[in-house]
């Protein structure tokens, strides 16, 4: 297993060599404009889980290791690793030459701070630590190696590190400049670097001439923050605009019927579902959750409101992810069974279900109305609420203030099902507010250390299929990523979680 993972390293460093990712490419004049839907905040690594950040910040910041747009994982800032003492040490050898945008050299001490940081008090006012609480401790070996020591196996770490709480940050810029200053100054090792940042308007970056991989064929990058997508497409088709991410359905025959613009997708991670609240009220009983489920028609809402652009899901994951389990349905649209199971638990007629969404979000507000319609017909009332985006991801589901459901979407970008299921329903969790199940905790606690390969996936497979019986959430559908596009671009390589690097990308003036 150790000679398969070093000559596994080996071998890709040698690929990347090969392929040229040493800066050499002169750049291009030209700006590059893209909508982003949601303003994350803070550009801190270790501040955010939102796929809006990762589209951003993958172009800011790099990661010891990389995914690219197949999510095939190489080497980043790390050129080869080795997998010893069963798993428990990594040794990561650093690629040296690299200078973050400030001009600080990368180095081990770079890493080291990265990971203390991430682990320490700082971190752990974010929700980034969860995922990297396998690592107990960074040892420097030298300027350019260094040794994390696990207090466990963990199978999925290296591709954490490509991305989110991983990307490796400057210990001298912030100790000089402070926590406050980089959350909105952020200085990365990336393609491209920080200019300026309006909040909740946009952020505008520069290429980086001295970047390590595929120096930017643009000069400027710009993301703007429009939540509102109409708005997003109309700046796509008048020009200002060159990328609008997440299109909504509904918007699809306005771009393909622009001969200025093309729609470009690709199978994605993210799942979109509603979770119950199992706490309080009559979602508390498995039997009326189940019901729930079942007075849906889930494949209705693919075929008439996603025109078929998503595949439903039984489990919270998508087929691109490890643990998924084709063997695993759904449980069926029923609604004689629904009424059934409600009259069995006591529920009243017209009994009010409130659902709890995200503002701003068309096309699942409108999943949400036909769900919310389909529920009225077995005698429920649905009453659906919307949250400002940062009310709702920060004190409404965290601190436990939901109605009967609320909106999940998640964009698994481990594409390991553990990342979700563990961050999801295990007990003290963040997004977890409401459960507390001591199997499941054993269960999601048992795979995490294993390194046999198979077992592990039979043991998430197992966890996908407790989940749906103890019918935790209904989960909806796995969305394919979908992105409206101006012509001019050459070079767009559309990515399944969002985090498109855009230096690759030129644009036709």
């Amino acid at each position: 297993m150790k000679r398969m993972l070093r000559n596994t390293a080996a071998v890709m460093a040698i690929a990347v060599a090969s392929m040229g990712f040493a800066a050499g490419s002169s750049m291009a004049a030209g700006k590059l404009s893209v909508s982003v839907a949601l303003d994350p905040g803070s550009w801190d690594p270790i501040d955010t889980f939102l796929v809006a950040w990762g589209a951003v910040g993958s172009n800011i910041f790099d990661g010891l290791t990389e995914r690219d747009t197949n999510a095939k994982l190489h080497p980043g800032l790390a050129t080869s690793w080795e997998v010893l003492d069963d798993g428990v040490r990594i040794r990561f050898k650093l690629r040296e030459g690299v200078k973050f945008h400030n001009g600080e050299v990368f180095n081990a001490e770079s890493v080291k701070f990265t990971f203390d940081r991430l682990l320490g008090e700082i971190g752990a006012k974010g929700p980034q630590r969860a995922n990297y609480t396998s690592v107990d401790s960074v040892e420097i070996i030298d300027d350019y190696t260094v040794d994390f020591h696990l207090n466990q196996p963990d199978p999925v770490l290296l591709t954490k590190l490509a991305g989110y709480g991983a990307m490796i940050v400057p210990p001298k810029y912030i100790a000089e400049k402070g926590e406050d200053y980089f959350n909105t100054h952020p200085v990365g090792t990336g393609p491209f670097s920080f200019v300026t940042y309006e909040p909740k308007v946009e952020l505008e970056l520069k290429a980086n001439p001295d970047y390590w991989g595929d120096v930017a064929k643009i000069s400027e990058l710009e993301y703007r923050f429009i939540s509102e997508i109409p708005t997003a497409v109309a700046e796509l088709q008048a020009g200002r605009l060159d990328i609008v991410e997440d299109l909504p359905i509904s918007m699809l025959s306005v771009v393909k019927d622009d001969a200025k613009l093309d729609v470009v997708s690709t199978a994605g991670p993210t799942v979109y579902g509603l979770r119950f609240n199992t706490r309080d009220g009559i979602t508390a009983n498995k039997d009326v959750r189940k019901a729930i489920i079942m007075a849906v028609d889930r494949e209705t809402i693919i075929k008439s409101l996603l025109a078929g652009e998503a595949e439903e899901i039984a489990s919270f994951q998508s087929s691109l992810s490890f643990g998924y389990d084709p063997e695993l349905k759904p449980l069926p649209y029923n609604p004689e069974e629904a009424k059934k199971l409600l009259k069995v638990a006591g529920v009243a007629s017209g009994a009010e279900v409130q659902i709890d969404i995200r503002a701003g979000k068309p096309t699942f507000n409108e999943v949400v109305q036909a769900v919310g319609a389909y529920l009225q017909t077995v005698g429920l009332k649905a009453v659906i609420k919307p949250y400002e985006n940062s009310v709702f991801l920060n004190d409404i589901v965290p601190q436990g203030k939901t109605g009967a459901l609320f909106q999940q979407s998640w964009g698994g970008w481990t594409l390991d099902y553990d990342n979700t299921a563990y961050l999801l329903y295990h007990t003290g969790q963040k997004w977890n507010p409401y459960g507390t199940d001591a199997k499941l905790d054993a269960m999601l606690e048992e795979q995490r250390p294993l390194t046999d390969v198979a077992k592990r996936e039979e043991l998430l497979k197992g966890i996908g299929a407790y989940v749906a019986d103890e019918a935790l959430e209904m989960p909806l559908y796995g969305l394919k990523a979908i992105y409206g596009v101006n012509k001019r671009l050459e070079g767009f390589v559309p990515a399944p979680d969002n985090r498109i690097k855009l230096n690759t990308v030129s644009v036709k003036e």
